[in-house]
């Protein structure tokens, strides 16, 4: 299972979101992992899920009869469930257990799995014991999920400490879960304060807080935004501080900085334009894959683009996430921007810059996906919880939109829709539901293939196979000092989602041409090299008649007749807290599990149910009371003549049961046996008999 799968309702900072282990402590397949999406495009997800049980291969209750083994999150949250339905009963105060204490005590007391990071096991492994410890003596308090921040421990923080910051990068962004276990509203009073540790660099850091004012219900987000301040450009080293709120103990910060790298490393990886289901119907990039029909995932470079992004850090290169629009960025500092499976649309204002920095050094890398309103039509469904008809609002990228952005350079894709295994540079690849390149220019390299007409098998179920289908085109901008485009017709050889066969290392050859014009040998004397399409042999896609992309789009509004272009939106600034430097050494147990303020857990000591005897203490004559039994109270006198007679009527009442067994003995004894009726057997079970083998006797 890859990353970003969790989903609703485990992904909401009130519930708590459970993850299946098997018996040797690995995280399941079928186990969900974070992070949550709702935050995408613009911000960062949480971490999910908060705790990880045995949710594979476990005994459970059959049908009928019997046991049968069970698998699945759905087993190993009533695991949880159960859990905590015991911890309740087991609480002194119970006046002190409510969602919040009862999630803080579950993650404050889980036991982390090694070589497993938090998007994938939460807090860790659900501990019981640990957790009634945690509970029996637990003080109302706010808490933080995760309570400290390192970018250099892996791999539990992964992806934060796969990519160290540098001066001049995008904002690294940690959005924490606030819990508040004093009660289910609460509010933030004071701004959270940036407290850098001078000794340990500190102030080499810049750090910028947003949060939700109120906590509702039981629970809020602090997001923290880090970047490396200005006299940090050419250090490297570890940074530490921590970020002091008024509800909740510090949250601790430990940062490793670089030098910023060159602009040839530096990859910007465009989020702002990825959409994803919900709340929109955003059909699958691969039309094969017809169980998973949603495109839900988020398509962001920590999520099912996990691998990609891991093979871009090994290579060496630092990849950065935008989230906002084209408008927000300064190209001067990065080598290639990556369009990867886009389904926004975009602002007149964001072409224009986008031309005038590919003009000055700017390259662009673009995965395109299939766009076909026809096939889109035919992929619509009825839901059964809505009662209506679900038309998909794009196609598996927004195609129209990118022919729109990359127009001004002669560029175009089509609205075909094609399949098929193929070879390229000695590399298998399969190219799923992708679309072809239209137009190119004509001093453009172009890569074609001999793919299967996907969109005319959809739709008449017809298997026609196409030579020469434009899939691949590079180019090299006209002006001096301009940067390289590169276009590819499907997105899926670089998707964890349904990938077959990765194209990772056409990612490479692509970003060698890009970031350091280095045209690759292998595609330039291809034999599969043809000369650029002119745009005449294939329509261009037009945008779906009617459809409702506006209802989710950050571009688009509602106006009368087509959708219009909104009012470009401000960027975002960052406000950054002013330092208030510690000059004290930062703690050295900043990684480990922060306990819960109120709990020691070497102190706490669990009840011995064994040793555990009710002292008995007989009452005086004539004094009224009752049996001294801690925990209960039993109502009664007891004195020496009450002890004489409670063994005389135990064995009155045991005589008269042994009595009435022994007559129903003496019954059942007395009874003549019944003889069963011989049954004559069937004449053609005996032909059945003396049949030849393999064939069937008739009767």
């Amino acid at each position: 299972m890859y990353p970003s799968t969790l989903n609703n309702p485990a992904d909401q900072m009130d519930v708590i979101g459970v993850g299946g282990i098997d018996f040797e402590d690995n995280i399941a397949r079928f186990s969900s992992r974070g992070m949550t999406t709702w935050e995408l495009p613009g911000g960062y997800g949480r971490v999910k899920p908060d705790v990880v049980t045995y949710g594979s291969g476990v005994r459970g209750s059959g049908m009928k009869e019997g046991c049968r083994s069970l698998s699945g999150t759905s087993v190993a949250s009533p695991v949880v469930a159960g859990a905590v339905t015991l911890l309740v009963s087991t609480v002194l105060n119970r006046e002190l257990v409510n969602p919040a204490s009862m999630k803080q005590a579950l993650i404050a007391s889980a036991r982390r799995l090694p070589g497993v990071n938090m998007f994938e096991q939460g807090h860790g492994k659900l501990d019981l014991i640990r957790a009634y410890q945690i509970l029996n003596s637990y003080k109302p308090q706010a808490s933080l999920s995760p309570s400290y921040i390192d970018l250099t421990e892996c791999p539990y923080m992964w992806p934060y400490c796969s990519q160290p910051i540098y001066y001049g990068g995008m904002p690294t962004i940690v959005n924490a879960t606030i819990l508040n276990g004093m009660g289910v509203t609460g509010r933030i009073l004071d701004k959270p304060i940036w407290q850098p540790y001078l000794p340990q660099n500190g102030d080499h850091i810049d750090v910028a807080v947003s949060y939700s004012p109120v906590l509702w219900p039981w629970a809020g987000y602090l997001a923290v935004s880090i970047s490396v301040a200005k006299k940090a450009a050419s250090w490297e080293g570890i940074a530490q501080g921590h970020v002091m709120v008024t509800v909740s103990s510090p949250a601790g910060n430990n940062v490793k900085i670089v030098p910023t790298p060159p602009r040839s490393k530096r990859v910007l990886w465009d989020q702002y334009h990825n959409l994803r289901y919900p709340p929109g119907y955003f059909p699958r990039d691969n039309l094969r894959m017809k169980n998973d029909p949603l495109d839900w995932n988020g398509d962001h470079i920590h999520t099912n683009f996990r691998d990609m992004y891991q093979h871009l850090r090994s290579t060496g290169y630092f990849v950065e996430v935008l989230g906002a629009p084209i408008t927000c960025f300064d190209a001067s500092q990065y080598g290639t921007l990556m369009m990867v499976d886009s389904e926004e649309e975009y602002f007149p204002e964001e072409i224009t810059k986008l031309r005038r920095d590919i003009d000055k050094g700017l390259s662009l890398i673009v995965f395109s996906d299939w766009y076909n309103t026809s096939v889109m039509r035919k992929v619509k469904f009825y839901d059964e919880n809505t009662r209506q008809w679900w038309m998909p609002d794009t196609g598996g990228a927004n195609v129209p939109a990118l022919n729109d952005l990359i127009s001004v350079w002669g560029m175009a894709f089509s609205d075909g829709l094609y399949e098929g295994d193929f070879t390229m540079a000695d590399h298998d690849m399969y190219y799923a539901s992708g679309c072809s390149i239209a137009k190119f220019p004509e001093d453009g390299i172009v890569i074609a293939k001999t793919l299967k007409d996907q969109g005319l098998e959809v739709l008449k179920q017809e298997t026609v196979v196409v030579d020469g289908v434009p899939i691949l085109g590079m180019y090299q901008t006209p002006s001096e000092g301009g940067g390289r485009i590169a276009l590819y017709g499907d997105s899926n050889c670089i998707d964890d989602s349904h990938r077959q066969k990765d194209c990772f290392w056409l990612l490479d050859a692509l970003l060698q041409y890009t970031s350091y014009s280095m045209t690759p040998s292998s595609l330039t004397h291809s034999k599969s090299r043809v000369a650029p399409p002119t745009g005449t042999n294939h329509p261009l896609p037009e945008r779906l008649e009617g459809n409702h992309l506006y209802r989710y789009s950050k571009v688009l509004e509602a106006h009368l007749g087509d959708p219009k272009s909104r009012p470009l939106p401000a960027c975002p600034h960052l406000s950054w807290s002013k330092p208030q430097p510690l000059n004290e050494t930062a703690p050295s147990n900043l990684w480990k599990h922060q306990k819960l303020l109120s709990i020691d857990m070497d102190k706490v000591v669990l009840p011995n149910i064994r040793n555990y005897k009710p002292q008995v203490r007989p009452l005086s004559p004539g004094e009224s009371g009752a049996w001294d039994i801690p925990g209960g109270i039993m109502p009664g006198r007891y004195n020496q003549e009450v002890g004489q007679t409670i063994p005389m009527f135990a064995f009155l009442g045991a005589m008269v049961v042994l009595s009435f067994f022994v007559v129903q003995l003496t019954k059942s004894k007395s009874k003549p046996k019944r003889r069963k009726p011989r049954v004559k057997r069937a004449t053609y079970l005996q032909h059945q008999q003396l049949a030849p083998t393999g064939k069937n006797p008739t009767v």
